[in-house]
């Protein structure tokens, strides 16, 4: 196994078809075939099943991609460590839906402005997926809210760079609240389980009777419109909602302030992470 077939492997199992795989990877289709299958010989089993153009991994492909993921990024990131002062390379970064809309787009653009050579590759998920694929070495560093209740890890190193204020939203004509109790709409619209702030709110909400129902959505602006409506509850980062021209009427309630954090592996180096988290650091305080 070499990194160049590790690298196409990988390819192929993300796209699940060699002819996009060679478009990405800038590759004639046919070297593709003939390195999937020399790879095949290599570990002495097949990795695909080939259903017309459709390649979909077997168990084995499946077990392989997951060490195939992290030899590439300890080769990627054994090529910064060998030059720690000039950002180049590939930089894998997650972030929650909330801090890549209302925090990243400024200082990625100032990231690019001065080290356009280093490929920067955004990925949006919950806080606990999030991390999930740091630890499997399929991210270089993410920015998530810490998961309430999970304690902290001595294999990962954590770096505050914003404060964000999190608002209970409620339909504009609900009278005021002091607690959970006098919230009248029966259902809670937010993100997938993983989401540190859907955490948030389920525990402010616990005391709440009868508990409430959840509604799961993909993204603010739908969670905004179901609140707007009427039916249904939610936590928003206020950061989001100035994002919004003409932000739905809605009531809003304090809940409380939440950091974010740059999350990476213990003893990772990279020159153009160092880079991006004092941008980051530097916007916190400018803003």
């Amino acid at each position: 196994m070499d990194f160049v077939a590790l690298e196409i492997f990988c390819a192929v199992a993300a796209e699940g078809s060699v002819t996009r795989a060679a478009q990405r990877l800038q590759r004639v289709q046919s070297n593709v075939t003939t390195r999937v299958r020399q790879l095949e010989d290599a570990v002495g089993c097949t990795l695909f099943l080939r259903e017309g153009k459709r390649m979909a991994l077997t168990p084995e492909g499946h077990t392989l991609l997951a060490y195939a993921q992290r030899l590439l990024a300890l080769a990627e990131e054994a090529r910064q460590a060998l030059q720690p002062s000039q950002p180049q390379g590939r930089l894998r970064l997650g972030a929650m839906e909330s801090t890549a809309a209302s925090r990243l787009p400024g200082p990625l653009a100032r990231f690019h402005g001065q080290w356009p050579g280093v490929a920067l590759e955004l990925s949006t998920g919950a806080s606990q997926d999030l991390l999930d694929r740091l630890r499997a070495h399929t991210l270089d560093a993410v920015l998530i809210a810490w998961p309430p209740g999970q304690p902290s890890d001595p294999a990962l190193d954590a770096v505050p760079v914003f404060c964000e204020e999190l608002l209970l939203a409620l339909p504009a004509d609900h009278p005021p609240i002091s607690g959970p109790q006098d919230v009248q709409p029966g259902t809670l619209a937010a993100f997938e389980r993983g989401c540190s702030y859907r955490h948030i709110a389920q525990q402010w909400l616990a005391a709440r009777t009868p508990p409430l129902q959840w509604l799961e959505l993909g993204s603010y602006h739908a969670i905004l419109a179901c609140v707007a409506a009427g039916n249904c509850v939610g936590v928003v980062p206020r950061s989001v909602l100035e994002l919004a021209r003409t932000p739905p009427a809605l009531h809003l309630h304090p809940l409380q302030s939440v950091d974010t954090l740059l999350v990476r592996r213990a003893g990772y180096r990279s020159a153009a992470l160092e880079v991006l988290q004092q941008i980051l650091l530097v916007n916190n305080v400018s803003t």
